[in-house]
């Protein structure tokens, strides 16, 4: 992946996606323009649907998660009540990250590519039953076993935990939800932070309260962080606005979300966060060649 050099060879440039559900949208956008442009990163970290993202970006396939944003979601296979019924979780995990995503898929992930990318890699997911951050590499995922993305976009309250070498994992926006901090501690000088919701905007914990109850008693854990996810959140963002202030990080978040939550189903707005977030990228060579 060709990238624009910094004055200084030394600084390693790192991106932080946070997901967002199909927000995301706005992540696609921002990542598409990087590609339509060279511009590649020495680390990516992404958290739920930002780790998609970032696999779809290491493996330079442009327009693929809009694809999947705008078009496989509104598929009841995708998700549905159907699926809750059936299988105990909203979201199918499986067939996102599985029947369309391995290679003989709909729309099969460049593993090879995502593997030979020099720019290393993270998805942020949560350790169910203790409720903590954990990080999983590209080197974690194999051709055609992609549980690592599963575990870092598996929702809760809306989904079952994934099991992954022995353990059970839910969404990594319960643990870490702007990773800013790793970003820094793998070593990155610079950040480019991708938020889904506008960076004046601070979270509230009403609905994530509500939440909390349909999580079963085993993950009391998680229940609990999930409480806690919006006070994470905004100390989180505080810290990624002051990294903006001493001019460390850019971060790229959208006006408005168009009314838009995590499982909105709305082609227009979709589209409409994919476009700005293309637009707002339009700042990150400048950012990078300071």
């Amino acid at each position: 992946m060709l990238r624009f050099c910094c004055i200084n060879i030394n600084i390693m440039l790192g991106i932080v996606d946070t997901g967002g559900g199909l927000r995301g949208a706005y992540g696609a956008g921002i990542l598409d323009y990087c590609l339509d442009r060279g511009i590649g990163a020495d680390y990516f970290i992404g958290v739920s649907a930002g780790s998609a993202n970032g696999a779809s970006f290491l493996g330079g396939q442009k327009g693929r998660n809009l694809r999947y944003y705008n078009e496989y979601a509104f598929r009841r296979e995708y998700m549905s009540v159907r699926n809750l019924l059936r299988k105990g979780s909203y979201l199918d995990l499986d067939y996102v990250y599985g029947v369309t995503s391995n290679s003989d898929g709909e729309d099969p992930l460049n593993y090879k590519a995502i593997l030979a990318s020099p720019c290393r890699y993270e998805a942020v997911t949560t350790d169910a039953v203790s409720g903590a951050a954990v990080y999983f590499s590209k080197e974690d995922m194999q051709q055609d076993d992609y549980t690592v993305l599963k575990c870092s976009s598996c929702l809760p309250a809306a989904d079952k935990p994934v099991y992954f070498r022995g353990r059970y994992y839910y969404d990594g926006g319960l643990s870490d939800p702007i990773p800013w901090q790793r970003a820094l501690d793998q070593g990155c000088d610079r950040l480019i932070i991708v938020l889904t919701r506008p960076k004046t905007e601070m979270r509230t914990s009403l609905r994530d309260r509500q939440f909390s109850r349909l999580i079963p008693l085993k993950y009391a854990a998680s229940a609990e962080a999930l409480r806690g996810r919006a006070a994470l959140y905004n100390r989180e963002l505080c810290g990624a606005l002051e990294l903006e202030e001493q001019g460390r990080a850019l971060i790229l978040s959208p006006a408005d979300v168009s009314g838009m939550k995590t499982l909105t189903k709305d082609h227009a707005a979709i589209l409409r966060m994919y476009q700005e977030g293309y637009r707002a990228a339009e700042a990150v060579p400048a950012f990078i060649q300071k």
